[in-house]
């Protein structure tokens, strides 16, 4: 028995964050704008053509009377009706779908949000088991120096709150086997042992008898990850091991 095919009522939205109040996609195929579908079976880029009046979008398969007319999202949306197939079928194989708009798909919406909120929950929980010692550690990476003039109460509240809007970057940071060493560099900064010169280019020694140069960073790189990577080379492991012993005091 022959399965009869369902016609359904399809929206699509643009894929901007801030999508403007009304956007013409291309609808037909021009050197500015050429809309080809490259045709697996035949091998050949085929022009695409939004007429209404026509069964089809393909431009080589419609006849001398193709009445074209815009394709025009407003507020970011396009609805098209069930009794418009050839429309759907032209943004189906529109070389813009899936990077300009996208149709809207309610349960794979739905399946990113689960997603996305399991995750923010997997990240707040972690955050509230948080040690004490943890707590101040992560603190530090995320939020620098100030970690250390707030109360263990302004922590618990940043750090709850950063997990629920970043919650991918606080699982990095809690995970991240490095975080003890991260969190003891930036300790070397907070209590004046190294210091920065020249609008963060340059990093210098702050300690008795010595105030000499440590490194300059490379332009683009985060000063921290810099001086973490010296430490940890030959020539830095003893430099690391000496600014515990003053960072320990």
């Amino acid at each position: 028995m022959k399965t009869k095919k369902v016609y359904t009522d399809k929206t699509y939205r643009l894929k901007r964050e801030a999508a403007p109040l009304t956007f013409m996609l291309p609808s037909h195929n021009t050197r500015r704008f050429p809309l080809l579908y490259f045709d697996e079976e035949t091998g050949l880029n085929r022009a695409l053509r939004y007429a209404r009046n026509q069964k089809t979008p393909f431009e080589d398969e419609q006849d001398g009377n193709a009445i074209l007319e815009p394709v025009i999202f407003e507020d970011g949306m396009l609805h098209v009706n069930r009794s418009n197939q050839v429309l759907q079928e032209f943004l189906y194989y529109h070389p813009q779908r899936d990077m300009v708009f996208e149709e809207v798909d309610k349960a794979r919406d739905a399946a990113e949000d689960v997603e996305i909120f399991e995750r923010e929950l997997e990240a707040q929980i972690v955050a509230k088991d948080l040690s004490l010692e943890k707590l101040l550690s992560v603190s530090r990476v995320l939020m620098g120096s100030v970690a250390d003039k707030a109360s263990t109460a302004e922590l618990k509240r940043d750090i709850l709150l950063y997990a629920k809007t970043e919650p991918e970057s606080f699982l990095e940071v809690v995970n991240d086997p490095e975080l003890e060493y991260e969190d003891e560099v930036r300790q070397f900064f907070s209590e004046k042992l190294l210091s920065f010169r020249n609008k963060q280019k340059d990093i210098y020694f702050n300690l008795p008898g010595n105030k000499k140069k440590m490194l300059s960073v490379p332009f683009g790189e985060d000063p921290y990850h810099v001086v973490a990577s010296y430490l940890k080379t030959d020539e830095g492991v003893d430099v690391y091991k000496g600014l515990l012993k003053f960072l320990r005091k």
